[in-house]
């Protein structure tokens, strides 16, 4: 850990636990079609799981579906497969190197359980911040008990950094709000 107080890194650090949040409810499915849906998906291609991105393009053409147009026809039963075997109850319909992927509607136990999971991944990326924050006064207390800031310094510097964390847990608490709203919307 470095040895001087970086208020910015922390900060930068917390920004980093909400745009991992947000990258993982893109994923998460509501009512509407989106390629994020499609990112934890792996297709086993030329030896490696790739991201499905690398071997096709993703399309949303219409509010409940989503295609994938495979650029190597060797590929398209590969792709097939993998967002058949990813978990997220899809079923595409190929048409040559075109997938079709219908968006099946949700339904009231199914929109529970995706607001459940976005409070998973919301109280994992306000965990993140939290731990921030410990390492931030960690390393204040430190700086205070080697003598390189007073103890003035540490108090105002740890409410700077209360406030900080704060702010981040209340942008979470948005984006949580946000996408449990988006999902419950029928």
């Amino acid at each position: 850990m470095a040895e001087a107080y970086n208020k910015d890194e922390l900060s930068r650090r917390m920004d980093g636990a909400i745009s991992t949040l947000k990258s993982e409810m893109g994923g998460l499915r509501t009512g509407r079609a989106s390629a994020a849906l499609l990112d934890p998906v792996k297709v086993e291609a030329y030896g490696n799981a790739v991201p499905i991105s690398q071997v096709g393009s993703i399309g949303t053409p219409e509010a409940r579906m989503i295609t994938v147009q495979v650029w190597d026809k060797s590929l398209a039963k590969a792709v097939d497969k993998a967002i058949r075997d990813a978990g997220l109850g899809l079923n595409p319909q190929m048409d040559g190197q075109l997938l079709r992927i219908p968006l099946p509607e949700l339904n009231q136990e199914r929109r529970k359980e995706l607001s459940k999971l976005a409070a998973k991944y919301a109280e994992a990326a306000r965990v993140a911040v939290r731990n921030v924050r410990r390492d931030g006064n960690d390393l204040l207390k430190k700086l205070e008990k080697d003598g390189k800031i007073s103890q003035d310094d540490q108090h105002t510097k740890g409410d700077e950094l209360q406030k900080l964390t704060d702010e981040h847990i209340k942008n979470i608490d948005a984006a949580l709000y946000a996408k449990e709203q988006e999902i419950m919307q029928v």
